[in-house]
């Protein structure tokens, strides 16, 4: 390989500076899928012990070293254990820039264009907005690569057709459906009553509800699209890749719902927008149930 320069008694190659660039893209996309989550400070405290036994090595304190060390024997047990969450994320993200699915490798031999799911959307935003104008809460996720068969088998299947009036019955107050979300996937109501999983980030806003945290938990976790109704307010909002977008109005919903449906790109619908959208911590949020 070509020697590119000295430093000192370094050889630095081309390979290097590759090596080293793609190294620090790996760890800037694990920061991102870890900030704001305890797994940082789990991170910090692991990194930290292991510098204590890097340590107490050189130093040569023999029964410390020996504890230590029988402790990082088991460390790459300990960190999937640990980060099991983001390397699930982290792994769904390779898995959603690679596209390695079979309707797409299948689309790709045939020389056919990717299936775009046909979806009406009136009575989905009829039925939300009807919903915030009364103050009722609504979890709605919509899924353009899967039925998220582990979530809807976590409710009540149903795989009828979506109309404005099963959507209003389903999250009435008083329906024994209404807790939990419902999912729709290539036109259809797939369940309701299902269970999402809460977002673990640490330093969400207190006034974010417990849907605003099932909808980003469940963004995190998949790439769905999730709106969300709050009871406190009746704002609607959309929650992507674990960022969220507050009170949205009717045609603002429909014009992201039909591009997140219809997008052909890897890019996030919500990532390509202003990221003064994303949620601050340390910005005063408006309040959401």
């Amino acid at each position: 390989m070509t020697l590119l320069f000295n430093i000192g008694f370094l050889e630095i190659k081309w390979v290097d500076i590759i090596d080293i660039a793609l190294v620090s893209i790996l760890l800037y996309q694990l920061y991102k899928l870890m900030r704001g989550s305890v797994a940082v400070k789990v991170f910090l405290g692991f990194l930290s012990l292991y510098l204590i036994f890097l340590v107490v090595k050189a130093a040569q304190m023999n029964l410390l070293s020996t504890i230590l060390g029988q402790f990082m024997g088991v460390g790459v047990i300990a960190v999937i254990i640990l980060f099991q969450p983001e390397i699930r994320r982290f792994l769904l993200l390779i898995g959603r820039t690679t596209s390695l699915d079979r309707d797409n490798i299948i689309n790709t031999l045939l020389g056919r264009k990717p299936k775009i799911h046909q979806m009406d959307l009136t009575p989905v935003i009829e039925a939300v907005t009807s919903l915030g104008g009364s103050n009722n809460g609504a979890l709605i996720v919509f899924s353009r690569n899967s039925p998220l068969k582990f979530y809807a088998e976590s409710g009540d299947i149903i795989n009828g057709e979506i109309s404005k009036r099963l959507l209003m019955s389903i999250f009435n107050k008083h329906s024994p459906l209404h807790d939990g979300a419902v999912i729709l996937y290539n036109g259809k109501l797939v369940a309701a009553r299902c269970i999402l999983p809460i977002s673990e980030m640490d330093d969400l806003p207190a006034q974010y509800g417990l849907r605003h945290r099932a909808a980003l938990g469940m963004s995190e976790v998949s790439d769905s699209l999730v709106l969300v109704v709050s009871e406190e307010t009746g704002q609607m909002s959309l929650a992507q890749n674990g960022k969220i977008r507050l009170n949205l109005s009717a045609p603002e919903l429909r014009a992201y719902i039909l591009n997140y449906l219809r997008e052909e790109s890897k890019q996030s619908t919500l990532d390509a927008k202003n990221d003064a959208s994303e949620i601050d911590p340390e910005a005063k949020p408006a309040q959401v149930g």
